[in-house]
């Protein structure tokens, strides 16, 4: 058997885009879903080695919800590098403050952690409510 390489040409050609209305939907189903048209799983030239994937654009990012206690319990840790420079941020605290940060970061964990995820991340778009400056692509809206 032969294995057939897509070309970088045949690539760019057959990218669309997709867009997904975040409003009453769980993050994480959200999230699983985007990272999965972001890698081009859903493709049959699908690749580990490439960037295969379309581009997302996502909105009413700040009405996405979790399920259960978690609105409650959820929380995001960074640290600026300094001794004791840590800080817990709660969930309803970023999604008042930050809601595209909450389904950025959670797509981000869902891809690949090398170069290759780095690029298909480059492809995600997120908004807070419901307009986006992405109409001249004609994004294809996504039922999940």
């Amino acid at each position: 058997m032969r294995t057939d390489f897509t070309k970088p040409e045949e690539i760019l050609a057959d990218r669309k885009w997709y867009i997904v209305d975040a409003a009453d939907l769980v993050l994480g189903r959200v999230a699983t879903n985007v990272a999965r048209i972001l890698q081009g799983k859903h493709k049959p030239n699908y690749a580990t080695h490439q960037d295969v994937g379309d581009f997302v654009v996502v909105i009413n990012a700040d009405k996405v919800r979790l399920t259960g206690n978690k609105a409650s319990q959820k929380t995001y840790f960074r640290h600026s590098g300094y001794p004791g420079g840590g800080k817990v941020i709660p969930f309803l605290r970023m999604k008042s403050r930050k809601p595209e940060y909450i389904i950025e970061h959670a797509v981000r964990l869902m891809l690949p952690k090398n170069a290759l995820g780095r690029k298909m991340f480059k492809k995600l778009k997120v908004y807070a409510g419901d307009q986006h400056p992405h109409h001249a692509q004609h994004p294809e809206p996504i039922k999940f």
